[in-house]
């Protein structure tokens, strides 16, 4: 798994059939880049949905949500709009988990993405990271707490 203090690597990723995102594009601002196992499965529904809950604190803190899986273009859409989500989920499909495996998070037996988070600034390093057991939603607390510490670092650097 990639550590703090880490450049955090481009990618780019189909965000539905038809656009794909880059992390670079988001290089102004932190973004939140959540890798998780599979759509429709209960606990990543219950952690994107609590993320997605919190849609006004990451607005207002201007960190961008990117969420990862290695499911397809297609069930991301279907579930994205079930689900009403209001964040990008990147489709790590082809090749199957590319993304994950760069960041140390692909978990080769199960074939699907770790549970994991990473916090990267501005600049594009990584700046918190957290591996969370899979049956668990990592909840807010511990990202709210890295964001805090983002923005005052970041505060006192400009």
């Amino acid at each position: 798994m990639l550590q703090i203090g880490d450049i955090a690597p481009d990618f780019i990723l189909p965000s539905s059939p038809s656009e794909q995102i880059s992390l670079v594009q988001f290089r102004s601002k932190p973004v939140l880049l959540v890798f998780y196992p599979a759509d429709w499965s209960p606990v990543c529904g219950d952690q994107l949905a609590l993320y997605s809950e919190a849609s006004d604190f990451f607005d207002e803190v201007k960190v961008q949500v990117l969420a990862i899986s290695v499911d397809g273009k297609w069930c991301h859409v279907t579930y994205k709009e079930q689900r009403n989500l209001g964040f990008p989920l990147l489709a790590d499909f082809e090749p199957k988990g590319k993304v994950a495996k760069i960041y140390g998070v692909y978990n080769e037996q199960a074939g699907e993405c770790e549970r994991a988070l990473f916090l990267i600034d501005s600049d594009g390093i990584i700046n918190w990271s957290f591996l969370s057991d899979p049956a668990v939603v990592p909840g807010l607390d511990g990202i709210m707490e890295a964001i805090q510490r983002l923005i005052s670092k970041e505060k006192i650097v400009q």
